[in-house]
């Protein structure tokens, strides 16, 4: 969904904003860039604030968030997702309806971890990337002034270490064991769990907005059962290339083939 709001993770996209790095590492997409073992602390936050700060803080070009939202706003809904960009939230959907179930970019936790805290990142990603030599526009624009050369780390002093034990921060996401769920996480799985529970015996649209199979089991596969088990539920999948429900729920879906943001603007 995000791709087709125009948070692409490679092509020019990525060469705006890592062109640098792409030459010295030679990798060609954000995602293979976030994983790269740099030498340094300094080097690492270079990359990952930017990376945050254009994935998290800008918003999408283009309006697929909110043009599902319009569609929705007036009804009894809530948001299930796998995406951590913040991109539905920003566009207006309630955050007491919303369950990110694997982290935000907008986080930062202790990487061991040694507590279960979360730590808002907006303020310190701002500084790190000016520290860069860029300059954020009223709009939250990230420019590079005319013949200004990026750097390629952030001061020592900008590195982020866990407040109580004093090792670095990482990202709050869900990548390996050490995650992070926290209080804020907690509750928002509860409020999930409570309106499935209300709406069990009603009528119901599982409506799988755009989601791959990096994580199918966390809102393709929960979909697809609760589509079966539920007398009144109906299942609904918007996908480009992969809209398809299984043979045990086929004559209550509607599978939707193409680009999400085209099907919303049909949809209105």
């Amino acid at each position: 969904m995000s791709t087709s709001a125009g948070f692409t993770y490679d092509g020019d996209r990525f060469r705006e904003n890592f062109a640098d790095f792409e030459e010295k590492y030679g990798f060609h997409d954000m995602y293979t860039g976030g994983f790269y073992p740099y030498d340094t602390q300094e080097e690492h936050w270079a990359y990952w604030s930017r990376y945050i700060y254009i994935n998290r803080y800008m918003d999408a070009p283009k309006p697929v968030y909110r043009e599902l939202y319009d569609l929705v706003k007036d009804k009894d809904y809530f948001v299930l997702t796998t995406n951590v960009d913040h991109c539905f939230q920003k566009a207006g959907f309630d955050k007491r309806r919303l369950f990110y179930t694997q982290g935000d970019y907008g986080l930062f936790q202790c990487s061991v971890p040694c507590h279960k805290e979360t730590y808002d990142n907006a303020e310190i990603i701002r500084k790190m990337i000016e520290a860069q030599g860029y300059v954020i526009a009223e709009s939250g624009e990230m420019n590079l002034p005319e013949g200004i050369v990026p750097k390629m780390e952030v001061p020592s002093e900008l590195v982020p270490h866990c407040p109580k034990c004093g090792k670095p921060m990482s990202m709050n996401l869900r990548a390996d064991d050490t995650f992070v769920e926290d209080e804020g996480w907690h509750r928002a799985a509860q409020r999930y769990s409570d309106f499935l529970r209300r709406h069990q015996n009603m009528k119901v649209l599982f409506l799988e907005a755009a989601v791959g199979f990096n994580t199918p089991t966390i809102v393709k596969y929960s979909f697809w059962r609760m589509a079966y088990e539920w007398e009144d539920a109906v299942y609904a999948c918007l996908n480009y290339g992969e809209a398809f429900a299984p043979d045990e729920i086929k004559k209550k879906s509607i599978c939707i083939n193409g680009d999400i943001g085209a099907i919303l603007k049909k949809l209105k």
